[in-house]
């Protein structure tokens, strides 16, 4: 994954485009947060209904700060031992925070990602971005460019070709409240 690709990534995200790129465990579409009609699209291209909520993955947990109440006191200090990693959390959501993100639920789904290029593309954004795996709804996720191109064609506006993390699996999702697995990986 060349700077220059990164730049062209960040920049696509930033106007409001979708980018598929490497992740832990497979390639991933995102999106900037902050721009629904891009959620909304991802979405319709997903086959996937707004009510399930959306993983917002980000580079340090500085990105994450206009998303996430930190304000129960175990909560801090449960993620943080574990990022970046693999594993995402439902945390409390701020006020304000489109349910186009988070669903019918009051949290939010956060991670702050160890695999060097997503988070470089949030580094490159400078922000923490909409992140969801490259696949229709209840089909397998793509694994390689090639499936995007086959699965989406042109919907995608840019993929970001690079290495896969080692996982085979989706990350972990905990609830950082009450420390329950919600899907484990």
């Amino acid at each position: 994954m060349d700077v220059e690709s990164l730049r062209h990534a960040a920049r696509v995200i930033l106007d409001g485009g979708l980018v598929a790129y490497p992740t832990e465990s497979c390639y991933g579409l995102g999106c900037d947060p902050r721009r629904h009609q891009a959620i909304r699209r991802l979405l319709r291209l997903k086959h996937r209904s707004w009510d399930l909520g959306l993983i917002v993955i980000a580079a340090h947990l500085d990105q994450l700060y206009p998303y996430i109440d930190l304000s129960p006191s175990p909560v801090i200090e449960r993620i943080t031992k574990v990022w970046p990693g693999p594993y995402t959390w439902l945390v409390p959501a701020r006020p304000g925070v489109s349910s186009w993100i988070r669903g019918k639920q009051e949290n939010i789904a956060v991670r702050v990602t160890a695999h060097p290029g997503a988070a470089a593309l949030c580094r490159y954004a400078r922000r923490a971005l909409i992140s969801t795996s490259a696949n229709r709804h209840n089909r397998r996720p793509a694994r390689k460019a090639a499936e995007i191109r086959r699965e989406f064609g042109d919907e995608v506006d840019y993929i970001l070709e690079g290495r896969l993390g080692d996982r085979l699996s989706p990350t972990e999702i905990r609830d950082a409240i009450t420390n329950q697995i919600i899907r484990s990986g």
